[in-house]
């Protein structure tokens, strides 16, 4: 099934102002001479940590802990990443070693 001509344009023209909106419409609602509410501040605050929170969540929800590798692999990697954050304090680092070593251990050691 395609998409006749005029059905190209108004999807497309629905994208650009889709993605207007979200570009404009902060400025819209916040603008610079007035003060950032502080519930907008809170959401500011602790949506990053919330995100990555759920990230984890969801990442390690289908372990099997009575399969072959016995989730050891995602418990040394989440133990990796928690220790080169406490020691470096770089998230990209410490996401990107545990990542990698996680790859490590699934492809060569588990």
């Amino acid at each position: 099934m395609s998409m006749t001509s005029l059905e190209i344009v108004i999807t497309i023209a629905m994208v650009v102002l889709g993605t207007m909106m979200t570009r404009f419409i902060p400025f819209i609602l916040f603008p610079p001479g007035r003060p950032t509410p502080k519930y907008v501040q809170y959401l500011g605050k602790v949506l990053p940590s919330a995100a990555l929170g759920l990230l984890v969540i969801y990442s390690i929800k289908d372990i099997s802990f009575f399969s072959e590798s016995y989730g050891i692999p995602e418990i040394l990697s989440i133990l990796i990443v928690i220790l080169l954050h406490y020691w470096k304090r770089n998230m990209l680092l410490s996401i990107a070693g545990g990542t990698l070593l996680y790859m490590i251990f699934v492809q060569f050691v588990f």
